[in-house]
């Protein structure tokens, strides 16, 4: 890596209009490119704060040679708590929360920095992966094109939308804010998991505006297999995020829990069942096995029609033989949407039956400080802590991505 500072580097006390905080553990070659963007952005007024989460590695070095402060944690604590700390250090108004596998363009902090300039009223905004993901095979290209393309999605004007959530991969938070509600929720997300998500629905019911910039893009550099995708989707996004809609009682629409994809989830479901019953059917040589298999075919296939737009995004970018790949992959996704919402469901139910033969005198209040308003009731939240964190564990800590 070329020993060139970055902005946190350039001279005079001047206050910096930019704090970027980059939580990282072992970063690697990811991580140094992540440093050379920042280095090379439009925007040179800004500071750099690089919390190493207990790396192993030299990542605290390199991000000093690139200029960084840097904030040391001797032992590993999760990109929640890592993010709060380097939000406290921040000295900049807007803190500009990036992860540490993904590459800032020239002008992405300056156009997150315009759009504050210009709506006072703004509290957060996050943007988007690019659609040119740097990771080689099909499941980490098809992995980073789905972000993009369904952060892309919605009634934009002058490139952006609102939105509801929040996301740390590439987001903008004012730091008065952030520090006003408390950051993110290590209790709560011990390990990468929503606690971006979290954070945006505290804001919103609060009555902050965040707003999705669809042209304020990075590049992710993350190499995704199939069984770290489904582990991220079901144990990291999904029951964690089902389990937040039921305790906020928010009724999600957005993003990936578009009405529409809902229904792809719906349809997956029931294409698989026909499928599995009808191959036992023809094992049994039971009539109507055919067309339990053709009833499977023609719910891929809606499948498929539901999503032509994605499909033929994927096309458009990557050509027929790699959208006609995509297909079961985006099945694998639908399936594990499915599982999430059966076993967020199944804790959900389990702590309903459980409070049933818990004395009211026997529950457990927390202390005032933790009661932090996230639209559940104070003395519910110890059992939802543990039934998250439970399944929180089941996935290895790393670096949380989006979508």
């Amino acid at each position: 890596m070329d020993d060139v500072p970055a902005g946190p580097a350039s001279p005079g006390p001047r206050r910096p209009s930019l704090s970027v905080v980059v939580p990282v553990r072992d970063g690697g070659r990811d991580f140094e490119r992540c440093l050379r963007r920042l280095r090379d952005s439009d925007l040179a007024d800004f500071e750099l704060i690089v919390v190493d989460d207990g790396s192993t590695d030299d990542s605290a070095a390199v991000a000093e040679q690139a200029g960084a402060v840097v904030v040391r944690l001797e032992r590993p604590q999760g990109p929640a708590a890592a993010r709060n700390r380097g939000a406290r250090e921040a000295a900049a108004p807007l803190i500009f929360f990036l992860d540490a596998d993904v590459a800032v363009h020239p002008e992405t902090l300056g156009r997150a920095l315009a759009r504050f300039a210009d709506d006072p009223g703004l509290s957060a905004l996050f943007g988007s992966y690019d659609d040119t993901p740097q990771a080689p095979g099909l499941v980490s290209q098809f992995r980073n094109l789905l972000h993009h393309f369904v952060h892309q999605q919605g009634d934009f004007r002058d490139d952006i939308r609102p939105a509801h959530t929040f996301w740390t991969g590439c987001g903008v938070m004012r730091r008065e804010v952030f520090l006003t509600f408390g950051g993110f929720d290590p209790r709560l997300y011990p390990r990468p998991a929503i606690e971006d998500i979290e954070l945006g629905y505290r804001l919103t019911r609060a009555g902050h505006r965040i707003v999705l910039a669809r042209d304020v893009q990075a590049t992710h550099m993350k190499r995704w297999s199939l069984a770290e995708m489904i582990r991220t989707d079901i144990f990291r996004r999904g029951v964690p995020w089902m389990l937040l809609i039921r305790r906020s009682g928010t009724v999600e629409t957005d993003l990936n829990v578009k009405a529409t994809q809902k229904l792809c989830v719906a349809l997956t479901g029931l294409s698989l069942a026909a499928a599995g019953a009808g191959l036992l059917g023809a094992i049994a040589r039971l009539p109507g096995a055919a067309g339990l298999m053709l009833g499977a075919i023609a719910g891929v296939a809606a499948v498929v029609a539901v999503n032509r737009a994605f499909f033929a995004f994927l096309v458009r970018r990557k050509g027929w033989r790699f959208a006609g790949a995509a297909v079961p992959l985006q099945l694998v996704y639908y399936c594990c949407c499915g599982l999430s919402v059966v076993i967020a469901m199944t804790y959900w139910n389990l702590g309903r039956i459980r409070r049933l033969f818990t004395r009211p005198d026997k529950a457990v209040v927390p202390p005032p400080h933790l009661a932090i308003d996230r639209g559940e009731d104070s003395r519910r939240r110890p059992l939802r802590r543990r039934i998250l964190r439970r399944a929180a564990e089941d996935s290895p800590i790393q670096e949380k991505t989006s979508s």
